[in-house]
């Protein structure tokens, strides 16, 4: 995997990219296995207004419409359509969709060509970019925590991040303004629960977080694995 990587932001001011970057590889095998993997890691988004960085924290695995029996809640149970297309393109690329008409998810594509599985983001704990991040959404300087990054589309606010800016971008390019990145973090638990804001296949357990992290959304009673 590529080293720390030095940028040029704003005015010309150079910042490095924290950790390494992460390979398409990694993404290339199936949602509930990569999704797990993916806790500790970090978001980054390269934006005029500078870095932003979140560590990933809770995460959904939805499965591809080749999996027995099919996800009913997988935007792609039904197949390819304009809306739903990036997913059953290459592994490692932005899926982000509307809610409410306002609001994004960000999921990140995963599995080979043609077999659509992803990971949906639920949380991040603000790394870099934190009084950013509370302009973003909208609230005061001392914002910090689960206020900010608790929740799929209160990240995408924080991080700056829309379905028509980022839905299709690579995530594992050097070249990318978002990145999912390695910096080390030792993850020490893992805890395993239901999916949680669904109606289908609400009973299977795909959601994954860092045990007892303050940054979680939802429910905080959760399963060892």
């Amino acid at each position: 995997m590529e080293k720390s990587t030095q940028v040029t932001q704003g005015k010309g001011r150079k910042e490095r990219l924290p950790g390494r970057l992460l390979p398409r590889a990694f993404f290339a095998e199936s949602p509930e296995r990569v999704a797990p993997r993916l806790l500790g890691k970090l978001l980054v988004h390269r934006t005029a207004q500078g870095l932003l960085a979140g560590r990933i924290v809770e995460v959904e695995a939805y499965l591809g419409p080749h999996n027995i029996p099919p996800d009913p809640a997988a935007h792609v149970h039904r197949g390819p359509t304009p809306r739903n297309r990036v997913l059953f393109g290459p592994p490692g690329h932005a899926y982000v969709y509307a809610i409410y008409g306002r609001y994004y998810c960000m999921n990140i594509s995963c599995e080979a060509e043609g077999l659509a599985g992803c990971v949906l983001l639920r949380a991040l704990e603000p790394v870099t970019g934190i009084r950013q991040m509370a302009a973003n959404r909208g609230l005061g300087a001392e914002a910090s925590g689960s206020a900010l990054t608790s929740g799929p589309s209160r990240l995408c606010q924080a991080m700056a991040l829309t379905r028509p800016a980022h839905n299709g971008m690579s995530v594992t390019s050097a070249r990318s303004p978002l990145q999912v990145r390695d910096d080390g973090y030792a993850v020490s638990g893992i805890h395993i629960t239901p999916r949680i804001g669904i109606r289908h296949a609400a009973d299977w357990p795909l959601r994954f977080a860092l045990a007892g992290h303050p940054c979680l959304s939802g429910p905080k009673r959760m399963q060892r694995s």
